[in-house]
C-alpha cells in the first residue's frame, strides 16, 4: 500500500512539472453565423466567434453571465485548479508565454478581493460580519490595554506620593495608544480597499524579494516585472485560501499560517531550496509590515497635528 502511494504521488510531481497541453484544432468544417465564413478549425479567422456557439441554452445564458464578471473563460478554473496543485510550476508556465491558457493575474486579483468583501460581509455559513466583529475585538483589546496602562499610572502615583485619584476619572483619561491606532487603521483599510491594500502590500515586497530571486535557476535573469506578476499570482492563491477559511467562519490560526503557504510557489518557479525561500520569504514579510506600520503611523500624527490647526 505504501508502495501505491509512493507510485501516486511520483506520477502527481511528474504532472505537476507538465505545461498546460492545447488540444489539437478541430478538422470540422463550420459556417460562422456571423459573418458567413467558411473554414475549418475551432474560431473563425474573420470575426473570433467560436464554433461551439450554436442555438441558445441554459448552459450559454450561464457563461454569458459568467463573462459578464469575467468568470466564462475556461482559464479561470484552470488558474484556479493550477493555483491549488501546481502553482509555481503554471507561474513559470506564464512566465514563459502561456498566457492564453491563464487568467490575467491582476484581473483575477480584484475579482477575490471583492469575493472577499462579500464573503466576509456576511456571505458565509453562518452569515457573520466577520469585519465588524475584527474590528469590535481589536477596539476591545486596545481600550483593555489603555485602561490597564491609565491603572498603572494611578497605581504608581499612589505609591509615590499618596495620590488618591479617581478612578473613574482615569479611565476618562485613558486613550488608545498611537500603536494600537496603527492596527485599527489597518484593519479598517484592509476591510473598504481589499484590493489596494493587496498591492500597498506587494509592491515593496516585491522589491524586497526580488534581489534574492533575480538569478534563480529556474529563470536566471528574471525581470522585476516577471516577478511582481508571480508576487500577484501568489496573493492570488493566499486570497483563495483565505476566502475559503472565512467561508466556513474557521479559526484564526488558520490565517495565521498563510504567511507560509507562497514558500510552496516561490520554491516552484524559481527552483531555489525551501530554506531559502522561508528565510528571505519572512524577512521580506517582517520589512514590508515596518514600512506599512511606518507609513501609517505617519499618516496618524500628520492627520493628527492637522485637526489641532
Amino acid at each position: 500500500m505504501f508502495e501505491d502511494k509512493k507510485e501516486k504521488y511520483r506520477e502527481f510531481r511528474e504532472w505537476q512539472k507538465v505545461p498546460h497541453h492545447v488540444k489539437p484544432m478541430s478538422e470540422d468544417e463550420h459556417v460562422c453565423p456571423t459573418c458567413g465564413r467558411h473554414y475549418v478549425g475551432n474560431f473563425c479567422p474573420q470575426c473570433g466567434q467560436s464554433s461551439k456557439i450554436g442555438r441558445y441554452s441554459l448552459k450559454n445564458a450561464l457563461l454569458l453571465y459568467l463573462d459578464v464578471w469575467g468568470l466564462g473563460n475556461r482559464g479561470m478554473f484552470r488558474t484556479i485548479r493550477d493555483l491549488f496543485l501546481r502553482p509555481g510550476y503554471m507561474i513559470q508556465d506564464y512566465l514563459r508565454g502561456m498566457q492564453m491558457a491563464y487568467f490575467p493575474p491582476f484581473k483575477m486579483l480584484f475579482l477575490l478581493a471583492t469575493l472577499s468583501l462579500l464573503v466576509g460581509s456576511g456571505l458565509n455559513i453562518k452569515g457573520a460580519n466577520q469585519f465588524e466583529t475584527e474590528h469590535e475585538r481589536l477596539e476591545k483589546e486596545a481600550k483593555d490595554a489603555a485602561l490597564e496602562r491609565s491603572q498603572q499610572k494611578e497605581n504608581t502615583a499612589k505609591a509615590v506620593n499618596g495620590d488618591t485619584a479617581d478612578r473613574e476619572a482615569q479611565k476618562k483619561e485613558a486613550s488608545i495608544s498611537t500603536y494600537d491606532k496603527v492596527f485599527i487603521v489597518i484593519d479598517e483599510w484592509e476591510q473598504s480597499h481589499g484590493a489596494l491594500v493587496n498591492l500597498a502590500y506587494l509592491i515593496p515586497l516585491t522589491l524586497l524579494l526580488y534581489p534574492f530571486f533575480r538569478h534563480c535557476p529556474n529563470i536566471p535573469d528574471m525581470r522585476l516585472s516577471e516577478f511582481f506578476v508571480a508576487m500577484v499570482y501568489i496573493t492570488n492563491l493566499v486570497t483563495m485560501i483565505e476566502i475559503i477559511i472565512s467561508f466556513f467562519c474557521l479559526s484564526s490560526e488558520f490565517t495565521l499560517a498563510l504567511m507560509f503557504v507562497p514558500i510552496i510557489p516561490l520554491k516552484q518557479f524559481s527552483g531555489s531550496g525551501y530554506i531559502k525561500c522561508f528565510v528571505t520569504l519572512l524577512l521580506g514579510l517582517l520589512l514590508t509590515m515596518i514600512i506599512f506600520i511606518i507609513f501609517i503611523v505617519g499618516y496618524i500624527v500628520i492627520k493628527n497635528d492637522l485637526s489641532t490647526l
